[in-house]
């Protein structure tokens, strides 16, 4: 679906990723984890074309990234980043409808088709009873929410979630991450994420892929990823591990930190 061959990836001298290669299936769930500064949301941005790598390629379907024009880019990918402005008076239906500017004219007005695509979109994430609401008048969560109606909009097949359960409480973040879980299974939209929360990365996720110093160290489904030795060599922490009783999958306890890590 979406792959990177011997990618390198850096601001100005200072590299971050060197020689990164993955390919992600059509359908998978696949988070993204590492410390501060692992190159994880260079890696994301690079895939979503907001940082040209200084070699290397990326692919979707087997067609170079940089072969498609934008707006093609548009309608198969869509970024969701933590950091979302809007003005304050906006509409949730205003909002959302943006998500579809990708598949009009420039000289095109709002169709009927739209309006449906778009109460479809703020049906799926459950903000029926919001659409004419200012998104200022919403709680976090739920501006959250309109954000993803607004990509989901676009109609995309991979969509790109840049710390979404950031800034949310706990009650929150479970909703986002139980909604991302449901657009996946139903609309079969390829989703990769980059995540701080190892336990909701390996409980929400098909695959995790885990960073340090812009290498990746594991990636695999999350029973062969999640270990004691990762957990101490990437993060420099003692933890014990069970498997959480619905979803069979590891659960990490920190119990401390141990030496630095270089």
């Amino acid at each position: 679906m979406i792959k990177a061959k011997n990618l390198k990836v850096g601001y100005e001298q200072k590299i971050i990723i060197e020689d990164l290669s993955i390919d992600i299936e059509k359908g998978q769930v696949v988070s993204i984890l590492g410390p501060n500064g692992s190159g994880k949301s260079t890696l994301l941005k690079a895939l979503s074309r907001m940082i040209k790598p200084k070699s290397g390629e990326i692919y979707i379907e087997n067609q170079k990234l940089t072969d498609i024009k934008n707006k093609k880019i548009s309608q198969k990918l869509c970024l969701l980043s933590q950091h979302n402005t809007v003005p304050g008076d906006i509409s949730v239906e205003d909002l959302v409808y943006f998500g579809r500017m990708p598949h009009k004219k420039w000289y095109e007005t709002k169709l009927k088709e739209d309006e449906e695509i778009v109460n479809w979109a703020i049906e799926n994430v459950g903000l029926t009873k919001y659409k004419n609401t200012p998104v200022s008048a919403l709680s976090g969560g739920e501006r959250q929410r309109a954000h993803l109606a607004q990509a989901l909009c676009q109609k995309p097949e991979i969509l790109l979630l840049d710390e979404p359960t950031t800034y949310l409480d706990i009650s929150h973040q479970l909703e986002l991450m139980e909604l991302v879980r449901e657009i996946n299974k139903n609309l079969n939209i390829t989703i990769i994420m980059v995540l701080h929360d190892l336990n909701q990365a390996s409980k929400y996720s098909d695959r995790l892929v885990i960073m340090k110093n812009g290498n990746i160290v594991a990636d695999g489904h999350p029973n062969e990823t999640i270990s004691h030795d990762i957990i101490r060599d990437v993060y420099g922490v003692k933890c014990d591990i069970d498997h959480d009783s619905i979803s069979k999958k590891p659960r990490i306890h920190p119990i401390e930190t141990i030496k630095a890590i270089v």
